[in-house]
This record gives structure tokens, C-alpha cells and sequence, in this order.
């Protein structure tokens, strides 16, 4: 799983690399301030791969002296890294294309414009259907986050296209700078929720509703064979979950029994979450009641 998320990230390096030089040579050569605002856009999903990768492969590296807990965060950090300098890129693509309305706005040689667009589009497509799919099988933020630049580069890449078209059929060659602040408006979008999904996890906030849900019924599947459980706290690191609770068992348990149902909880949460850690600490029944009475009857 690890070298598949490797060779992904290599991919997308390999394919913006050629988009950023494509787009740079035809934005210059047609004059196209929202061609170049594109291959900026290219600049930054170029470098965001570049996190990408060496992220994916630092957060892979098993628990040390120094990092008892792993690596998990570092895909946190090159989300956070690669959001902010989206918002950077947007802002000067907004900067370019104020100075291109109030000055010359003569565009050029819109047939490579358009066939470039048109390519960067469909290759930007299918990588980053390839970099979804397998940000989902391995819950890797730094690939989700790298297939979302690469699919709002596609959005913006199809309206730089339809206002080079516009351009092409109207001669209105003011459209080209709209249509880049219109690129960096939705690239704005696009960095905040990736900053959101990226940062939170670093403030150690607790996971979705719906898997701690998921998680407490794991725990009750097995409800006959302890008393009950509190303190259940989760956070996320990367692709890695936590999670630590507090389980009650019955007086007297025996403690190869605890340690079976103890392993068998475990299991039973990494099959559904692989990558999850999970911590119990076990104390027993302190008082007599009516619910360890029953789980005693039930052990009988």
C-alpha cells in the first residue's frame, strides 16, 4: 500500500511538471494573463505533489525515540503548507490580472491556448481520479490534498479554456484577465477548505460523529463480557487514528480473559479503521450492581 501511494505521488510530480512548462511557454507566447495564471496554478499543484511525495513517504516511517507516536502528522503539515501557498498564488493571479485590465490586454495565437487548455484539462482529469482513489484506500491527506489542487485545476483550467473560446468568437480580449480572477476566486475556495481538513487534525480535535459511533458499537458488540466503558477520546494524524477508553469488567476477571476480550475489541476497530491505535485501560467493578451481576451470569 505504501509503494502505491509512492508511485501516485511520482505520477502527479511527473504530469505537473509537464503541464507547468506547457502552459508557461503558450501563456507567454499568446500574451494570455489567465494562461499564465494557470501555469502559476500548475507552479503550486507542482509543488504541492512535491510535498506530497516526500511527506507520504516520511509519515510511512515507523514509531522512534524521538517520535514514539509516528509520522502521521506530517501529512497534516504538508496540507497546511500546500493550502497556504495556494492562497499565495491566487492572490498574485488576482494581482496580474488587475494590472492586465488596466493595461494592455492584447492576446494572441489563442488556437495553442485553447489545445493546451484543452490537454492540461483531461490530463489533470484522469490523475487526479488515479490520486482520490487511492487517497481513499489509504486515508492519506497529503494525496487528498494533492488531488484536490489537481481537480481545481481542471475547473479552472475548463473556464480559462471557454473564455479563451469567447475571446476567439468576440474579440473582447478583456474576458482573459475575468476570467483569471474568476480562476483565483475558486482557487481561494479551494485552499480554505484544504487548510480546514488539513489543520484541525494538528489541534488533536476528535473524529467524525459518525466513526466514533461506529467505534462505540464495536465496543458494545461485545457488550457481554464487561460491565462498561467511559473516557472514550479519539484524535487523528495523518491517516492514523487514536483512540483510548476506559473499559469495566467484572470482579475477579481473570486476566488472560481480559486480555483475550481486550485483543478481540482491538481487532475488531482495525478491521474496520486499519490504521487505529487503540489504548484500554481496564479496571474492574468497584461496586456491586445489577449490571456485573448479569455479565457474571452471562460468563456462567
Amino acid at each position: 500500500m505504501t509503494d502505491e501511494k509512492i508511485k501516485v505521488a511520482r505520477l502527479s510530480i511527473l504530469s505537473n511538471t509537464l503541464l507547468v512548462v506547457a502552459k508557461l511557454i503558450v501563456g507567454f507566447v499568446t500574451n494570455s494573463v489567465s494562461i499564465l495564471s494557470e501555469a502559476i496554478h500548475s507552479a503550486l499543484d507542482l509543488l504541492a505533489a512535491v510535498i506530497a511525495y516526500f511527506s507520504v513517504r516520511e509519515s510511512q516511517k515507523p514509531p522512534d525515540e524521538q517520535h514514539q507516536f509516528g509520522h502521521g502528522k506530517i501529512e497534516n503539515f504538508s496540507g497546511t503548507i500546500e493550502a497556504l501557498l495556494i492562497f499565495i498564488a491566487a492572490i498574485w493571479i488576482v494581482y496580474e490580472a488587475v494590472n492586465k485590465l488596466l493595461g494592455d490586454m492584447e492576446v494572441s495565437g489563442l488556437g495553442w491556448g485553447l489545445l493546451v487548455m484543452g490537454g492540461s484539462a483531461l490530463l489533470n482529469w484522469v490523475i487526479s481520479r488515479r490520486l482520490f482513489a487511492v487517497a481513499k484506500k489509504t486515508d492519506s491527506i497529503a494525496l487528498e490534498a494533492d488531488a484536490m489542487h489537481l481537480r481545481t485545476d481542471v475547473y479552472t483550467t475548463v473556464g480559462v479554456f471557454c473564455g479563451l473560446l469567447l475571446i476567439q468568437v468576440t474579440g473582447l480580449v478583456w474576458l482573459d484577465p475575468l476570467v483569471a480572477i474568476a480562476v483565483a476566486l475558486l482557487i481561494f475556495k479551494a485552499a480554505w477548505d484544504l487548510l480546514r481538513e488539513a489543520l484541525l487534525p494538528l489541534l488533536d480535535i476528535k473524529l467524525p460523529e459518525k466513526e466514533e459511533e461506529m467505534i462505540r458499537q464495536i465496543i458494545n458488540d461485545h457488550a457481554e463480557d464487561f460491565v462498561e466503558f467511559h473516557k472514550l477520546r479519539t484524535r487523528k494524524a495523518g491517516p492514523e487514528r487514536h483512540i483510548d477508553l476506559h473499559l469495566v469488567v467484572p470482579r475477579g476477571t481473570h486476566v488472560e480473559e481480559v486480555n483475550q476480550l481486550v485483543n478481540h475489541i482491538r481487532q475488531d476497530i482495525e478491521v474496520q479503521f486499519p490504521n487505529a491505535h487503540v489504548l484500554m485501560h481496564v479496571e474492574p467493578c468497584k461496586d456491586t450492581c445489577e449490571r456485573c451481576e448479569e455479565v457474571e451470569i452471562c460468563r456462567k
